[in-house]
């Protein structure tokens, strides 16, 4: 399990932030000169050069969206005006793209970030402008939401796979929803009936807490506290509930840890902003109180799990059921291995989760629960300090990526295995860049007192 450090303040990790945004600069200006922008969105290096994958171009967002958290981080302007203008040229079709459950990395990362530092004062305020970013993000929530499938108990956002399926993942795009909502817009379906985004936000979060997070309350025999499902399968003639899944992990019975991470982030990031709402708004899908014990059932949960299946220092191999981890022995009492011979891990995943822990820990405090609030803030911050180092660092400067050992697909093959080695290793991907950044972003602003980071942060 982590170690974690008890010590370490976000203070002690300054000079190891400084270091990332230089070298983070360095990546973006490489990208943008090096990678062909014909070719679609950069998704993983091979050989430390940024491919394409022609699955869905849901890492755009995340390329541009680096840049704006660089200047946020730097204030260095010309990262900005490359983040914006390339979210002007490119971005507008991501808001009325009807096949993803994306919307929420995607739009976020790109409107919604310029929105924020435009409401934070960090950008001049142009009225047109912001009228730009919150129609962007009103029209792109009502779009995700209408990608719907109702259950016997709710309703979720299904994947890409299609109507039967749901992804853990998508308890991150669920933001989409809730910024859609606080900016006063309304999803309109058949004989204009209006949808209340935030209500059809919280049914999916609830249909994700109940169905990818398990409990241990004997679901099924490999039911453990807080261990998650990639995907959940459902019968959409009668809306029941079918069995578990993966598309990226091992199976259904395992558990994929990047699936894992985005339980952790998103919702620990929705305990926040449910936390800023008024009871009546809440009220419209049900009891304030039931909603935060289901959020923080699953926030806990998940990140419980992740604290006890990851090794010393925090980052994850990339399934806690992978085939060959018995290979490695008492691979969870010492620190991961990037480079060994049966099975890689997942920076990303780490990226991901300790912004989870983080929040889940700040949250806690915030609530009295000081003990409690501090293991994972502390684990939180255990973790960054990992990879603000060496070999998850990217210090060479021919590597176009900034956070080392990413994987993507592992069943599928689609990782690079470098020359010399027996695993997928030494390359990046760009979500675990960007949320490599947007976890420095979060703790360099504590540091410096800046205004709490979160994804509502846009809304005036």
């Amino acid at each position: 399990m982590i170690a974690i450090d008890s010590e370490i303040q976000p203070e002690d990790l300054k000079k190891g932030l400084e270091r990332f945004w230089q070298l983070s600069a360095e990546k973006i200006t490489a990208i943008e000169k090096e990678y062909p922008q014909n070719q679609g969105s950069p998704v993983f290096t091979v050989n430390g050069k940024y491919t394409t994958r022609g699955w869905t171009e849901w890492t755009q967002g995340f390329q541009f969206g680096s840049s704006i958290l660089q200047f946020d981080a730097t204030g260095e302007k010309g990262f900005l005006e490359k983040g914006k203008m390339k979210t002007l040229q490119v971005m507008a079709p991501h808001i009325s793209h009807t096949g993803v459950h994306d919307h929420g990395f995607n739009n976020v990362s790109t409107y919604g970030n310029l929105l924020r530092l435009m409401v934070e004062e960090k950008i001049p305020y142009v009225e047109w402008e912001k009228n730009f970013y919150e129609l962007a993000l009103k029209i792109s929530g009502a779009v995700q939401a209408s990608r719907w499938t109702s259950i016997r108990d709710g309703g979720f956002m299904y994947s890409f796979n299609g109507p039967h399926s749901l992804f853990v993942d998508t308890i991150r795009t669920v933001r989409i929803l809730m910024l859609s909502y606080s900016l006063g817009h309304v999803l309109q379906e058949e004989n204009d009936r209006k949808v209340n985004l935030l209500v059809r936000g919280l049914q999916h979060a609830k249909a994700t807490a109940d169905y990818s997070v398990y409990y241990g309350e004997g679901r099924d025999s490999f039911d453990t506290w807080g261990r998650t499902a990639h995907e959940s399968v459902f019968n959409t003639n009668d809306g029941n509930y079918r069995c578990p899944n993966s598309q990226q992990g091992y199976t259904g019975f395992s558990t994929w840890t990047r699936g894992l991470a985005w339980a952790m982030c998103g919702f620990a990031e929705q305990l926040e902003y449910l936390d800023n709402l008024s009871d009546d708004a809440l009220k419209a899908y049900g009891s304030p109180v039931e909603i935060e014990a289901f959020m923080l059932k699953a926030a806990t949960a998940s990140c419980d799990f992740y604290i006890a299946h990851t090794p010393t220092d925090g980052i994850p191999y990339w399934d806690t059921g992978a085939p060959s981890l018995h290979k490695l022995g008492d691979y969870l009492s010492k620190p991961a291995d990037p480079f060994n011979e049966y099975e890689p891990v997942d920076s990303s995943a780490a990226a991901i989760g300790a912004q989870g822990l983080l929040r889940l820990g700040h949250f806690l405090q915030r609530k009295g629960q000081a003990e409690k609030g501090k293991k994972y803030w502390q684990a939180g911050l255990t973790v960054l300090k990992t990879l603000l180092e060496e070999p998850y660092l990217s210090t060479d400067k021919t590597h176009q990526g900034i956070l080392l050992h990413s994987i993507y697909h592992q069943p599928n093959g689609w990782d690079n295995v470098p020359r010399g080695q027996k695993i997928a290793c030494n390359e990046s991907s760009m979500w675990g860049d960007y949320h490599a950044r947007e976890l420095a972003l979060y703790v360099q602003r504590i540091i410096d007192k800046d205004p709490y980071y979160t994804f509502f942060n846009c809304l005036s």
